[in-house]
């Protein structure tokens, strides 16, 4: 028998306890738990066999109140002796994609993002923000199958681009290869066609929180985006991080988002709106060069959801829907490169470069963590990810 112990400093103590998906050698997939550099097999913690699978999908579906009770007895049994054969170190396992991701939806709930990108694509409107975007969180339907865990390289894509000069369109490598650092929540248990997720109903439905980049190509997306948004310029690649902090673990978190003006409709609106006081880092080849911060979001999670599921439209366990790019009013706090840049005119320095769009072989690390009980913070782990060039037979 083992006895975990673990740094009091650790943003993986007892009050996160993350769930993901791990392997050791050829060994089959399972769900497992963080605690400081250990990882512990939840099928050999807990003698269930919902957790000897390749996703959380099984477990989540089980429902709030059995997360509730697995999450304590999680907590109960590492405060004693685990078996040997339950805990891996951390260096010594594979991490997976933790969840089967059924769908995916990307908001765009900054209002910091979305005024600087208006005013970078529409100087010469007075109004940054398009009308609808006070009223409704923004979204758009993207593709599950692209979401892939973190570590995973990234081709460059190609696609139509057409440069304001441009007298036609071309067809080639994306040359404005941008990130957007977010937030993406897990949907556990799902909704019926035909139903609506209130929003006081919204915590009983989101299981928990990744880090999320939605790799950007601008040149494609710029293109193609009107008049029904971004499709090849966003559908090639999104990362999230391998560890799923649980919503049960970030009750510490919760803040007020920004006063929301005019009174959404009632549909979304709430005495409170929450956001969480989840504090991102963005490291481009090793250099930290923006730190988002998510309380700054102007609609919450609880929203998003609740406008998602407003037309009836189903849900299933595994959905994922994340926040849009998460910006704050000051320069190095703005979350895709197409914002700190300016559009490429302001480069910034990079070890020592002049640098303005991802260029291949570049590695970005996006990682994050938030205040837990008693001063503790807790980690969500990273999404990283390094660009590979365009494959060959692409033009």
């Amino acid at each position: 028998m083992t006895t975990l112990h673990v740094d009091a400093d650790s943003p993986f103590g007892r009050d996160n306890l993350p769930y993901g998906v791990y392997s050791v050698g050829d060994a089959a997939p399972r769900v497992c738990t963080r605690l400081g550099e250990a990882v512990i097999d939840l099928t050999l913690l807990l003698g269930d066999e919902v957790f000897a699978r390749p996703s959380l999908n099984a477990f989540m579906a089980q429902g709030h109140e059995r997360w509730v009770e697995v999450r304590g007895r999680i907590a109960e049994l590492l405060d004693g002796d685990v078996p040997d054969e339950a805990v891996h170190r951390l260096d010594e396992v594979t991490l997976h994609l933790p969840v089967e991701v059924a769908d995916y939806v990307d908001f765009y709930a900054s209002e910091h993002h979305a005024a600087n990108l208006g005013r970078l694509f529409r100087p010469d409107n007075p109004a940054p923000l398009l009308p609808n975007w006070k009223h409704l969180p923004v979204g758009y339907h993207g593709r599950a199958s692209s979401i892939i865990v973190s570590g995973t390289d990234i081709v460059r894509p190609s696609g139509q681009r057409k440069g304001p000069r441009d007298l036609a369109p071309v067809f080639g490598p994306s040359r404005r290869l941008d990130i957007e650092a977010e937030l993406g929540f897990v949907v556990g248990t799902g909704t019926q066609m035909g139903e609506s997720v209130p929003v006081e109903d919204a915590d009983r439905h989101i299981f928990g929180v990744v880090v999320f980049n939605d790799w950007s190509a601008r040149d494609i997306q710029a293109w193609e985006y009107v008049p029904l948004g971004p499709n090849l310029g966003k559908s090639f690649a999104s990362t999230i991080s391998p560890w799923v902090v649980p919503l049960l673990a970030l009750q510490s978190a919760r803040v007020d988002t920004p006063e929301q003006e005019p009174e959404p409709l009632p549909y979304l609106a709430m005495t409170r709106p929450w956001g969480l006081d989840v504090d991102l880092s963005v490291q481009w080849n090793g250099q930290e060069v923006t730190r988002p911060p998510y309380r700054e979001m102007y609609w919450s999670p609880a929203q998003m959801l609740a406008h998602l599921t407003g037309n009836g439209a189903p849900t299933s366990t595994g959905d994922l829907f994340a926040s849009g790019t998460i910006s704050g009013p000051e320069k190095e706090t703005r979350g895709a490169f197409i914002e700190l840049t300016w559009g490429g005119a302001e480069p910034v320095i990079v070890n020592g470069e002049e640098r303005t769009f991802l260029e291949d072989g570049d590695e970005v690390v996006i990682s994050a963590s938030a205040p837990g009980p008693n001063g503790a913070r807790l980690g969500f782990g990273a999404a990283s990810g390094r660009i590979l060039p365009t494959r060959h037979g692409a033009v």
